[in-house]
């Protein structure tokens, strides 16, 4: 029969020898893969997004994440008034801008 200290570490799941920093350099190493690949990049692109929204003017043709292309006719802070085909005006949150088509200063 075992000793108690044997049976304990048999139990515990742990191998012998194995040292806790192996399992800490383990998740740390794969927490920075994750950064690397999936976090910074995503903040890469949701910082040049907010810098475009921020950016925007009237006259500047754009389009909104649904696919809408339109001309920017009036700027809130949080709002986007875009002019569509004709006459019509959507009023949209500036969030919800996809990207610039193109700029064509400050007109209508």
């Amino acid at each position: 029969m075992l000793p108690v200290h044997m049976l304990m570490l048999q139990a515990s799941g742990t191998p012998q020898g194995q040292s806790p920093f192996g399992m800490l350099f383990m998740f740390g190493a794969i927490f920075a893969i994750f950064y690397f690949l999936l976090i910074r990049p995503q903040r890469t692109q949701q910082k040049a997004h907010d810098e475009m929204v921020t950016a925007l003017s009237k006259g500047d043709e754009v389009t909104t994440v649904g696919g809408i292309v339109g001309k920017i006719v009036h700027l809130t802070d949080d709002r986007v008034t875009i002019r569509t085909a004709g006459d019509t005006r959507l009023e949209i949150e500036r969030s919800k801008i996809g990207h610039k088509v193109s700029s064509e200063g400050t007109g209508s």
